[in-house]
């Protein structure tokens, strides 16, 4: 699922010459010191009365103000990990006013779990998030797969890992399109800024562009006059790529490679005992599809056993199946080689390192990405055990939409992504914000 910082394009169209320019987004970049921010000069906001119940508009999702009594074992939480996890956060929040005064609060409290409940209970309002009603929601897992692999091609591997391809063209789409079936005209000289306009030289048919995927970007590649979707996972597997984009490296095993897309990031290990981390650096703008449910579908695996695990274990065993499986999910994930050390997670959607159990990828139209979240669910390991846990949410995903809608981050390797593979479960959510702030909805 793409979790991960996006690498930024600009496109400058000149007559019929298209130059493409790259900036890089540092997803680590330098922010003001929030440590030596005035706390005093930056009192805390008032908090929500018990009870109130929030709705904002065009949404139909609740949020209401509770108590931390109310949270399922919220008195043996590991705080300790759930404030390391929020200071990451801090480094980017703290260019939001609302949040500077509690990531300097944050940054002022020690790393023990009695200072950062209490830091918690002081500071934030928790809000009970629901949907039209409904408290329960969708509880996933994630991991960082580790894949074997070699950053030349070799007799064993042979599938590559793409970074962005250079004819991959992003166009923001006004709100008044997004919904829209017509033909459109893309303005040459302002194609950099964006500008969709009718007098343009280059049209696109947006009936051709899944109606999920027209969100405030549109991607595809120019043909001619036209700007269409992008190549499918499909036709990049049989070769669409060649000569469009870099390779990173290369991975063994296909299906090891195709959820290395699914989780967002990853790890390429070579014979030599080189790493390579990669993380999410852009997508073909091709909607998210289950290939769990097309395997039910066709009675390949009833869908309860239609886990990671499960999947890789029934394509080993019938390779002829393999194009066709992957295939039913259009949408293809293009990466770049991540910096750090190897105890370092990967970068989320927000911009800084996930930790394993204390992470979660959240639908960032309903839940505000950097904010404190608590999960009650179950464990993917033991349905009888309660995995309770205040964790942040750091990452976003194709797949993940909704507002009672998390994926838990367990970390990487075999491992991690053994329980990852298992967790499918209903969970309830909490958002915490800091007193006086309101969620929000983002369409």
């Amino acid at each position: 699922m793409s979790r991960v910082s996006k690498r930024c394009f600009s496109y400058l169209i000149l007559s019929t010459l298209l130059t493409l320019t790259a900036c890089a987004n540092d997803p680590v970049a330098s922010v003001p010191n929030y440590a030596t921010l005035p706390v005093n000069a930056m009192p805390a906001g008032t908090p929500a009365p018990y009870g109130l119940v929030h709705t904002p508009s065009n949404s139909n999702t609740q949020y209401r103000v509770a108590s931390f009594a109310e949270l399922p074992e919220w008195y043996a939480q590991p705080f300790s990990g759930s404030l390391k996890s929020f200071k990451n956060s801090c480094l980017k929040l703290v260019e939001q006013a609302q949040w500077q005064y509690v990531c300097a609060r944050a940054a002022q409290t020690p790393d023990t779990d009695l200072a950062a409940k209490n830091f918690f209970e002081q500071f934030f309002t928790p809000w009970q998030v629901s949907t039209n009603g409904q408290l329960g929601g969708k509880v996933t897992g994630y991991y960082e797969p580790v894949l074997q692999g070699n950053v030349q091609p070799t007799t064993t591997a042979r599938f590559p890992i793409y970074g962005i391809p250079v004819d991959l063209v992003s166009v923001p789409l006004p709100n008044n399109l997004r919904n829209s079936k017509g033909v459109v005209r893309i303005n040459p000289t302002a194609a950099n800024m964006g500008a969709i306009q009718s007098n343009g030289a280059y049209t696109a048919n947006l009936a051709q562009f899944p109606v999920e995927t027209r969100g405030s970007v549109l991607k595809g590649r120019f043909v001619g006059k036209q700007f269409v979707p992008y190549f499918t996972r499909a036709e990049i597997n049989a070769g669409a790529l060649t000569g469009r984009a870099p390779i990173l490296g290369y991975a063994n095993d296909p299906v090891e490679l195709f959820f290395l897309h699914v989780q967002g990031s990853g790890r390429l290990v070579t014979p030599s005992g080189q790493m390579v981390r990669v993380g999410f650096a852009d997508a073909n703008g091709l909607p998210y599809r289950s290939i769990g449910q097309y395997m039910a579908r066709k009675n390949y695996l009833p869908l309860a056993q239609t886990s990671m695990q499960g999947i890789k274990t029934w394509i080993n065993a019938n390779p002829l199946h393999l194009a066709e499986v992957l295939g039913q999910n259009p949408r293809y994930v293009f990466f770049r080689v991540l910096d750090g050390s190897p105890e370092q997670g990967p970068i989320g959607a927000m911009g800084v390192p996930l930790t394993a159990g204390f992470s979660g990828a959240v639908d960032k139209r309903f839940i505000t990405l950097g904010a404190p979240l608590f999960l009650a669910t179950t464990h993917p390991d033991n349905p009888k055990v309660g995995l309770n846990r205040l964790l942040v949410a750091q990452d976003s995903g194709a797949a993940i939409k909704g507002a009672v809608r998390v994926d838990y981050f367990w970390g990487y390797g075999e491992a991690a992504g053994q329980t990852a593979g298992k967790q499918n479960a209903t969970g309830y959510v909490w958002q915490l914000l800091p007193h006086g702030v309101m969620p929000t909805y983002r369409p």
